[in-house]
């Protein structure tokens, strides 16, 4: 992961990152953003997405573009033998960037499960919160009120201190 355009550089309200999936990775789950819109764009290999709420499936190859935007479903991964090089571009992005500083320095130390995500789970809840993302499969009612009580017990026991470390640019906080 590379930041291109690091979202301190226009207050939050966009960042470019690059990302390089090796073969066979998962990328993310199926999810939305209640208030980020995204646009993907592959430089080199096959990027795999999933738009839409009725889970269409689309290919993305070098110099393809996908605009995804605010509440559409999507999820993305490298099926294919080779790896893949895409950018997103992310707006508004100061919450996002801190997601996946926080998500990336939890990778490299060994604290993410099999899945790639935190084994803690007070710092998933402060990461999700931060993202703006929202899992598909759980009503959002529900999803809301569950990550909103974990962040305040993260918040009772500073477990976003933690975190802190992976941001080495200021950002959006939660407290």
């Amino acid at each position: 992961m590379t930041l291109l355009h690091p979202s301190h550089q226009s207050q939050g309200q966009y960042a470019k990152i690059r990302f390089d999936l090796p073969p066979g990775a998962k990328g993310s789950p199926l999810h939305y953003h209640t208030e980020m819109n995204e646009t993907f764009t592959v430089l080199r290999g096959c990027l795999d997405m999933e738009v839409g709420r009725q889970g269409d499936r689309r290919p993305l190859r070098p110099g393809e573009r996908l605009y995804v935007p605010a509440g559409m479903h999507h999820s993305f991964c490298n099926s294919s033998d080779d790896w893949v090089t895409f950018t997103t571009e992310n707006r508004p992005a100061a919450g996002f960037e801190q997601f996946i500083r926080g998500l990336y320095g939890l990778a490299i130390e060994g604290k993410v499960n099999a899945a790639g995500m935190p084994t803690n789970l007070l710092q998933l809840a402060i990461l999700l919160k931060l993202s703006d993302t929202i899992p598909v499969g759980v009503p959002r009612p529900l999803f809301k009120l569950l990550l909103n009580s974990l962040v305040w017990v993260a918040q009772g026991f500073n477990v976003e201190a933690s975190l802190l470390k992976y941001w080495s640019q200021p950002g959006k906080s939660l407290t």
